[in-house]
C-alpha cells in the first residue's frame, strides 16, 4: 500500500516495515539509545546517542521499480556522526564509514577505499545534483553554478553524495533535506576525503539543505550559493 504523508512525499508499506525492523534491532542490542526515523519519529531527544534512520531514501524510485533507493543508518553521538551504513540491495551495493577508519564500498567486484576526485577548479569540475524542479527559490544561484563548472547531471537522494566519495563526481548539492536524509552521508563523504555543508558552511547535519564536495572545490561552490560563506 502507498500513501501520501503530510509533506505530499509518498510512504509504502516497505518504508514502515524496514524501519519497525531497524527499530526492533535496536532495541534489543542497544536498548538505552534513542532511534529517531523518518517514519515514525522519536521516542526523546535528549539522549546522547541517537541511532538515525530513513527506511527507504528514494521512495519514489522504490516505487516505481527504479533501483536507485537505499536504506541509511547513522549512529549520532553528540553532535557528531560516527559511523553509518547505506546499503542500496537493487544496486547490489553498500557504503559505509566510521570516524578515522575510513569509507568503503562493496560490491559484486569486492570492496574497495573510497576516495574524492582531485579537480582543483570549478571550470573542470563535474556537478550533480537533485531534480531541477527543487530549486526554485535558489534558482539564481543554482544557474550561475551550472554556468561555472564542466559538467552537470541531475540525479538524486544518497546517490548523488555517494558519487562524490567514490570520486565519480566533484559536488553535488541539494536545496532541501531533513536529517534522515543527511546524517548517513556525513562519514561516508568526509572519510574519503571531501567536505559537506550547509550553503552557508554550517555543520549538515543541522543545515536543511546540503554542498558535497572532494574538499578542493568547497569554498568556491559555497562563494556562489553564499557570497558571505567562510
Amino acid at each position: 500500500m502507498i500513501e501520501t504523508k503530510a509533506d505530499m512525499t509518498p510512504v509504502s508499506d516497505a518504508d514502515t516495515a524496514v524501519e519497525r525492523a531497524i527499530r526492533d534491532l535496536l532495541a534489543l542490542h542497544r536498548p538505552d539509545d534513542v532511534v529517531l526515523g523518518e517514519e515514525f519519529g522519536a521516542e526523546s531527544t535528549s539522549q546522547d546517542r541517537r541511532w538515525i534512520i530513513d527506511p527507504i531514501d528514494g521512495t519514489k524510485s522504490f516505487i516505481s521499480g527504479n533501483p536507485v533507493w537505499a536504506t541509511l543508518i547513522a549512529l549520532v553521538i553528540g553532535d557528531e556522526v560516527v559511523l553509518s551504513v547505506v546499503s542500496a540491495p537493487a544496486m547490489q551495493q553498500r557504503w559505509w564509514a566510521s570516524r578515522e577508519a575510513g569509507a568503503f564500498m562493496r560490491n559484486n567486484s569486492g570492496q574497495q577505499r573510497l576516495s574524492v576526485s582531485t579537480t582543483p577548479d570549478l571550470v573542470d569540475a563535474s556537478l550533480i545534483f537533485s531534480p531541477r524542479s527543487q530549486w526554485a527559490e535558489r534558482e539564481e544561484q543554482f544557474t550561475d553554478l551550472c554556468s561555472r563548472v564542466k559538467t552537470t547531471t541531475a540525479d538524486g537522494d544518497f546517490h548523488l553524495y555517494m558519487l562524490v566519495a567514490q570520486g565519480k563526481a566533484d559536488i553535488a548539492c541539494e536545496p532541501e533535506l531533513s536529517l534522515w536524509d543527511i546524517a548517513a552521508l556525513i562519514p561516508i563523504v568526509e572519510e574519503a576525503g571531501g567536505t559537506i555543508s550547509g550553503f552557508r558552511g554550517e555543520p549538515g547535519l543541522v543545515a536543511g539543505c546540503a554542498v558535497a564536495s572532494n574538499g578542493l572545490l568547497h569554498n568556491d561552490t559555497l562563494a556562489v550559493f553564499s557570497p558571505t560563506a567562510p
